[in-house]
């Protein structure tokens, strides 16, 4: 940029408001994104982001302000759940990032079938010029572009020439994410992009994030990924979105001291407010002192008044444990897992007990399937598990599937637990950390992390020696992480855990099986 250049502001979010009925998200609140800016979204479970984030594409309309981005940039969002051509393979869907030069090539190749009835000089010099714009623009290399984005994502290992209607919710997402980074795009707008990637595929976007010259604004509760990337945050907290500079770990290092600082102002503001109406209560009757007390009620209206500081509530998850024998609670033998075809060759692995085991691979290989079969939501192919008599499972599953979007938390607990009574309910969702207020709403309304709040109070009333759980950080803030993590720690029974955050579960579990390993 040359010296006395104006920087031009990308988005500019002025004066937004947002709630959904008598719960505000925030109100009256301003930020901008310049060029080249990497921007993380934080706040916690329910602050908003989400609702932010579909609010810049226009999905939601804010109550008030204004969302202005700079005229013709290029914006991609990462929905995954996209309408999208099912019938498509994924290259067929990946190469549509390309559209355009395809298109060209079509014409191209229209040129020079007709080349035997027009020669003439202005379809020569079209021809040149289209092959020159196609050399020029890469075209040539379109495949293997193609095929290095899949495989930094993993999805040369799920099958490029796979039809997109025969893809998990996980895998969709990836290849969305990845037509994306294809795109020549100015902004990205992401939410919750590592939550369907392995390790070694969140490093690659890693790499990839920080090289991207246009800007981007991420949504992730992955610290370690958003500390990396992050160049500037967009905090969510007390009805506002402030912005900090600087990657996570400057940005948890200034609101510290400036939420210190707030603090100390809005408790001397309440006790000057007291003062005031102290005096006030005490002299506006009397005759001698009443003029004085309306002069101080003047000065009390004047007052801006600070919004006291939010307490998020942390949650206490506290699983019931039944008794556990020093018996094998789990055998697998030869088992093979899919649906119309195997995923993976025969596998064979025991549980001893007490043992918290982790299973890893890369994602699409079949993890959350083999949890699905060892719960007997999907049958086996072939082979054989089979669990101790007296083991009672508990399970926490990836995706968010409800008897009905409609239902409240309240509805669902009281359906499956038909003993509680409301206000037992109440209180297991309150300990879960689900606001009062959001277990009344459906629960198709509530974020990410709400809802898994909620399969958490579940499995809190789910009486079990052994946990069977898929990806249950996904969509959690670090507080609830870590309460999670040392309930987990403290769990007497046994856990088998599928996750891509190796540093949630490195320092307490017992085993991690590799689950390509599993089938020697």
């Amino acid at each position: 940029m040359n010296k006395g250049e104006k920087i031009m502001s990308l988005l500019k979010v002025i004066n937004i408001s947002h709630s959904f009925g008598d719960k505000i998200l925030y109100k009256d609140s301003s930020f901008e994104l310049f060029k080249g800016e990497h921007m993380g979204l934080v706040g916690s479970n329910g602050s908003g982001k989400t609702t932010l984030m579909n609010s810049l594409v226009g999905k939601f309309i804010p109550d008030k302000g204004d969302i202005i981005w700079q005229k013709d940039i290029k914006i991609g969002y990462l929905d995954q759940h996209a309408d999208i051509d099912n019938t498509l393979t994924i290259f067929e869907y990946l190469k549509l990032s390309f559209y355009e030069l395809y298109e060209i090539e079509s014409k191209l190749s229209t040129l020079y079938e007709n080349m035997m009835i027009d020669s003439s000089d202005e379809t020569l010099s079209k021809i040149s010029n289209y092959q020159n714009y196609l050399e020029n623009k890469g075209f040539y290399e379109i495949e293997s572009i193609v095929l290095k984005i899949a495989n930094g994502l993993g999805i040369t290992a799920i099958g490029i020439d796979k039809k997109l209607g025969e893809l998990s919710g996980g895998q969709r997402a990836k290849v969305i994410l990845a037509k994306l980074l294809l795109e020549k795009l100015d902004i990205l707008l992401l939410d919750e992009p590592t939550n369907f990637l392995d390790k070694e595929h969140i490093e690659w976007l890693i790499i990839h994030l920080k090289a991207f010259k246009g800007a981007f604004i991420v949504i992730s509760h992955d610290f370690d990924f958003l500390d990396k990337i992050t160049t500037c945050i967009c905090d969510i907290e007390s009805y506002s979105i402030k912005k900090y500079s600087g990657n996570l770990s400057n940005f948890i290092s200034q609101k510290g001291l400036q939420r210190e600082s707030y603090i100390k102002k809005f408790k001397s503001q309440k006790k000057k407010i007291k003062k005031y109406e102290d005096y006030i209560a005490k002299n506006k009757a009397r005759a001698s002192t009443a003029a004085m007390a309306r002069s101080r009620q003047k000065q009390l209206d004047k007052i801006d008044l600070l919004i006291a500081p939010l307490a998020q509530p942390i949650p206490r998850f506290n699983f019931i444990s039944l008794p556990v024998t020093s018996q094998t609670p789990l055998i697998v033998n030869k088992l093979v897992i899919g649906y119309d075809h195997p995923l993976l060759p025969p596998l064979n692995f025991k549980v001893q007990p007490a043992q918290k085991v982790v299973i890893t691979g890369f994602n699409g290989i079949g993890k959350s399937t083999l949890l699905q079969t060892l719960i007997g939501e999907i049958s086996p192919i072939s082979g054989n598990f089979v669990f101790l008599q007296n083991t009672q499972i508990g399970y926490f599953e990836q995706d968010f599937k409800w008897t009905s979007k409609e239902y409240t938390p309240i509805k669902i607990l009281s359906e499956k637990f038909k003993n509680l009574s409301e206000r037992q309910i109440r209180k297991y969702l309150a300990q879960c950390g689900v606001l009062a207020k959001n277990a009344l709403q459906p629960i198709s309304t509530l974020s990410g992390g709400e809802q898994s709040k909620v399969k958490l109070a579940i499995l809190m009333l789910t009486k079990s020696n052994m946990l069977i759980l898929d990806e249950p950080t996904n969509h959690l803030d670090a507080n609830s992480k870590e309460v999670l993590k040392n309930e987990l720690i403290n769990w007497k029974g046994n856990i088998i855990l599928v996750s891509h955050e190796s540093s949630f579960y490195k320092d307490w579990t017992d085993q991690v099986l590799n689950i390509e390993s599993l089938k020697n």
